[in-house]
This record gives C-alpha cells, structure tokens and sequence, in this order.
C-alpha cells in the first residue's frame, strides 16, 4: 500500500527521519522486497550492477548493529565536539538549525538499537586506494540505488535515514550480517521504520542563488 505522492512530493518530502520513528511496528519482508525492486531499477555504471544491498528485519541483527551505531556516535560526538563545532556554523539562525539537528541525530543514536528493520547498500570490492573515476562509478552507481530506495520507503509511509558512521566498525558490523569484509564494502547505514504521521514537508535550505551557476560559474 502507498501513500499515492506524485513523483514531486516524493522527492521534496523524503527526509532524515530520527525522531518520528515508529519502533514498535513491525517492518515485513514484504515491503522491504518492493523498495529494493524499485532501487535495482537506479542508473548503474557500464550496466555492471557492481552492488549488493542487506536489509534485515530480525530485532536481535537489527539491535547489534545499532549497537555498534550508538556506540560510535556517543564516543565521537562529545560535548567538546559540540561546543567547537557550533561555532563554525556561521550566523545564529544556522547554528540554532545545526543544534536541533544534531538534537536530532543525538536521538536516533540513542534509539537507533530498537529500530525494527536496517538497509546497508554495498559495493563489490573494496575502494581503498582506486582512482577518482572508479570511485565515481562506483559511489555514483549505488548511492543512486540507495536513494531510490528510500523515496520508495517514503511512498510506503516508511522513515530512513542516511547514516554513515558506523564505518568506523565497520568489520564488526559486517560480522554480524555475514557480509564479506575483504570484497565487500559497506557505504551507509539506515533504519527503515513506519513512521508516526506521513506529513512531511519540504526542508529548509539556503537560496539556490548560492549554489546554482548556468552557463558556466
């Protein structure tokens, strides 16, 4: 069952979503196997479909790795980082945005081991050391894979959140869902839950004036 979005709404409206995670309602194969239907459909360099993608919604996985997830956010994330973080965020209103931000994802860290089901999109073969367009093939191809994922995770009334930090663990983590480290590699993490309430809007942003140059810079 979807929510019926347009392909416009689906697309300003998919956002990270911490806090109005469902963490009791079960996530079935069922839907999970419908948004990775629609991700095997992404752009894929020289067709090579170099990818693999690992969803799990077994609670005793799920709760592991987000673990791990917790575990590697406190550390990093002190209140020293904070404090010497916040001021490098510009005027005011900026870091009263990137406060409740990391507000935000202090949440999810914390509830992150309760999440019902996770996705970890992978690439064949490992990048440490590859050139700038192998690496571009390689990112380009299953980041757009995983995007599309979550925007179908969103037309289902599912919340995902694009996460990366567990990569620091990143051996544990492919422990515990038998993912082969040496020829695998890991590129995000994200929960994947019902979300309380589907009436997401579109986010802030700066004006495009400061990112968009046409016909040349």
């Amino acid at each position: 069952m979807t929510l019926e979005l347009t392909a416009d709404e689906v697309l300003t409206t998919t956002r990270s979503v911490r806090r109005r995670l469902d963490l009791e309602r079960e996530v079935g194969e069922e839907v999970l196997r419908e948004c990775l239907a629609i991700a095997l459909q992404a752009p894929t360099g020289s067709l090579r479909q170099d990818w693999h993608f690992v969803v799990s919604n077994d609670r005793e996985q799920c709760r592991a790795v987000g673990s791990v997830y917790k575990q590697v956010w406190t550390s990093m994330v002190t209140d020293e980082y904070l404090d010497a973080s916040v001021s490098r965020q510009g005027a005011e209103g900026d870091q009263a945005s990137w406060l409740n931000m990391m507000g935000s994802a202090r949440h999810l860290a914390e509830v992150f081991p309760e999440v019902p089901a996770i996705f970890v999109p992978c690439i064949t073969g490992r990048l440490d050391g590859a050139d700038a367009m192998n690496q571009a093939v390689k990112w380009g191809s299953v980041i757009q894979a995983a995007w599309s994922f979550m925007l179908a995770a969103r037309n289902r009334g599912l919340g995902t959140c694009w996460t990366t930090v567990h990569l620091q663990r990143e051996a544990d983590v492919a422990e515990i869902l038998g993912i082969p480290f040496d020829t695998v590699q890991q590129v995000a993490l994200s929960p994947v839950a019902y979300t309380n309430g589907t009436d997401f809007k579109a986010g802030r942003r700066k004006p495009s004036s400061d990112f968009v140059h046409v016909n040349g810079w």
